[in-house]
């Protein structure tokens, strides 16, 4: 399975509950209508701190990163070329200033501990500019995803690992255009747990394994919604 996600920026203008708002109720159901969609959840943004670290923050700002999962990639692809997403652009230009589309291959290092209220924690990362892309997936896939199992409290964590981007659905960007090479999701019970497991030991060891292959940085609190979740294949 693969995960196309949506970087959004707001409308200039457009208040954040105004957007959230149009995003959840409105753009929400329509999107949820593509064929092959398999889940399909928003990530409202709430907090641009860089929580629990010390590190290098990127330029880039989003106000929400949308998830939606698909089977494969041809069944993606078929997916956005429906008559509509002719509607779902039309939409979109109603309350999204900017959107960058990516696709990622996902990485699911621990699964999300059900039943509990939990907080999400997004973060983008850009290699450092010595490291090679496949240099980056390594550390990250086989070294770095071990070292964060070890976080104390830590709920889930997933790796989302792009391979395709472009700006809004038309144009591709090279990575020069758009340099961000991966997404990570992290669940945590609260703040003071994010906050507190990386301050532990593993938490530094942590750290100290990312200044090696990792540039910059990004980490944004989300508040989770569920559009579509788990269907089952016909």
């Amino acid at each position: 399975m693969i995960v196309r996600m949506g970087l959004l920026q707001k409308k200039a203008g457009l208040k954040a509950a105004e957007f959230r708002s149009h995003w959840r109720n409105v753009h929400g159901p329509l999107a949820a209508k593509l064929p092959g969609l398999r889940r399909y959840h928003q990530n409202h943004v709430v907090d641009r701190q860089q929580r629990g670290i010390s590190y290098a923050r990127g330029a880039y700002d989003f106000d929400g990163i949308s998830e939606l999962w698909f089977d494969d990639l041809p069944t993606m692809q078929g997916a956005f070329s429906t008559d509509l997403v002719n509607e779902l652009g039309a939409d979109e230009s109603t309350f999204i200033g900017d959107l960058k589309l990516i696709t990622a291959i996902q990485h699911q290092v621990l699964p999300v501990t059900k039943g509990e209220r939990l907080i999400k924690r997004m973060s983008t990362l850009k290699r450092r500019p010595d490291v090679s892309a496949e240099k980056f997936q390594r550390e990250w896939f086989d070294v770095h995803s071990e070292l964060v199992k070890r976080l104390p409290e830590v709920k889930g964590y997933t790796q989302n690992l792009i391979f395709d981007r472009s700006h809004g659905r038309g144009r591709p960007l090279t990575y020069d255009e758009f340099p961000v090479d991966g997404i990570v999701e992290l669940w945590f019970r609260d703040a003071d747990d994010l906050e507190s497991g990386f301050r532990s030991a593993s938490g530094k060891t942590l750290m100290t394994h990312a200044e090696e292959f990792i540039g910059e940085i990004s980490t944004f609190l989300v508040e989770s919604h569920e559009i579509v979740e788990a269907t089952q294949k016909a």
